[in-house]
């Protein structure tokens, strides 16, 4: 498992990590929209609404996940519709000290299950929808990247703020 040391750590310091950009982001910016989305790399959500996602994508999304590789044979992991979400579970109304506290929770419910796991549970496999056949190794893997994805989107978003207030 010690190969896996950094991503794991990368998992568990990501409260924090987000916790801090958004200390120093404006409560305007968390609602702003680009007039152009093309370029980010994440979804097409606002700083508000990435929180939001990362929260119920790991509450709903990876912590299910992991508990069905961990307990289930060959289990089917289903994709969310992180879309959907937005206007179902009113991302935009949503606070966003509510929403971090919320993923803090869930992130640590992750990671007890994954300090928990063996070397052995590394390689319980099933299929997760759009990814195909996955492992838990892979799953961890998939999720330390859905945490960059989101904060680069934040990042993406705050740089194109940036522009657009310079640019008037």
């Amino acid at each position: 498992m010690g190969h896996l040391a950094n991503t794991l750590q990368s998992l568990r310091d990501f409260p924090s990590t987000l916790r801090a950009f958004l200390d120093d982001t404006p409560a305007e910016a968390f609602d702003w929209r680009p007039v152009s989305w093309e370029g980010i790399p994440s979804e097409m959500l606002t700083i508000r609404q990435q929180i939001c996602h990362v929260r119920d994508i790991e509450i709903d999304g990876y912590i299910q996940r992991f508990e069905s590789l961990l307990h289930e044979d060959d289990p089917f992991l289903p994709s969310i519709d992180g879309y959907e979400l937005v206007e179902s579970r009113r991302y935009d109304q949503t606070d966003i000290g509510t929403a971090l506290d919320a993923f803090d929770r869930g992130r640590s419910h992750t990671m007890k299950l994954l300090d928990a796991i063996t070397p052995s549970d590394l390689a319980r496999s099933g299929t997760f929808e759009g990814y195909g056949p996955v492992t838990v190794q892979s799953v961890i893997h998939f999720l330390c990247s859905h945490d960059q994805q989101h904060l680069a989107g934040i990042q993406w978003l705050l740089g194109m703020q940036a522009t657009a207030a310079t640019v008037r």
